[in-house]
């Protein structure tokens, strides 16, 4: 009986924490955008609040535990607080020096707030820990449809360095990553996804050749659980599908950041500047600041 009692009341002291700790996360900017802006996080919804009390109170009972640092930096980042997400990384990376899911996880959290430099830092030593390692499933922090995670760790430390160098247009080190990306992955999301960065790599790069044959392997009848629009994307950049059919019934406004940046890329290297501009200029003032397909167009508006 005391001892629920004492496990209610952490519950109930993480949660008031954590609501608190969401509240001033609400009234500061986490970044700047590569436009000037200040990025402000959105309120948590009660259940990410609740999650990150759990695994506050894990951390707080083992804070040596390498499981319980990951987590609770990954609960705290989905409330939107980056910064004190990395802090808590990089106390792990001190307790953990060679545990490379520290790395991969603190990077990440560095592609959010803008600083690619050091993302790639992060990315790049983790590479060099993952060396001759067995590769393992990741866990999802939010499961897909299905409750499968589809992510490894080797393909996700690939995955992000490949984003990093992309955003910051170093395409020779992007396709490097990304085309590793794609061979440690077993799943056809893995291949849905780093093909529709690949590709847009290599027409960047003006390799049209190459790029239409990484689209090879991609068919409408892939099993793919979570990633949709890149699926979407790689068909119609074969020519599968229409603009109508991946843009749907509003043809200036995408599903998703996603679909926006895929195909806002694809107008600009097909001489469709003006375009592209106006839905890249469109997906930089999303307030999903933290997606990858805001943040791709705000790297490519920054460098216009």
């Amino acid at each position: 009986m005391r001892a629920a009692l004492a496990v209610c009341v952490c519950a109930c002291i993480g949660l008031f924490i954590a609501e608190a700790s969401a509240a001033d996360v609400a009234v500061r900017p986490q970044a700047v955008s590569l436009l000037g802006q200040p990025l402000y996080s959105a309120p948590p919804s009660a259940e990410a609040l609740e999650q990150l009390a759990e695994a506050q109170a894990d951390y707080e009972r083992d804070p040596d535990d390498a499981d319980n640092i990951i987590w609770y930096g990954r609960r705290i980042a989905y409330t939107g607080d980056y910064h004190r997400a990395i802090e808590v990384f990089g106390e792990g990376i001190v307790k953990h020096p060679h545990d490379a899911r520290m790395y991969r996880h603190r990077g990440h959290r560095y592609i959010s707030i803008r600083k690619f430099d050091h993302a790639i830092k992060d990315f790049e030593r983790a590479v060099e820990l993952i060396d001759g390692q067995p590769n393992e499933i990741e866990p999802d922090g939010l499961p897909n449809a299905m409750n499968m995670p589809i992510s490894t760790l080797h393909g996700n430390i690939w995955y992000h360095l490949g984003l990093a160098y992309y955003l910051q247009h170093d395409w020779e080190n992007a396709l490097r990553a990304y085309d590793t990306a794609y061979a440690v992955g077993d799943n056809d999301d893995n291949k849905v996804s780093t093909t529709h960065w690949r590709y847009m790599i290599l027409r960047r790069m003006g390799r049209d050749a190459e790029a239409r044959q990484v689209l090879t392997p991609i068919t409408a009848d892939m099993t793919v659980i979570e990633n949709d629009s890149y699926h979407q994307l790689c068909l119609f950049y074969k020519g599968e599908l229409s603009y109508a059919d991946i843009m749907g019934e509003n043809a200036d406004t995408p599903g998703g950041s996603a679909v926006g940046y895929g195909i806002a890329n694809w107008l600009y290297y097909s001489g469709e500047t003006s375009r592209a501009i106006a839905m890249l200029e469109q997906l930089a003032a999303n307030d999903g600041w933290s997606a990858f397909g805001v943040i791709a167009a705000e790297a490519d508006l920054a460098a216009l």
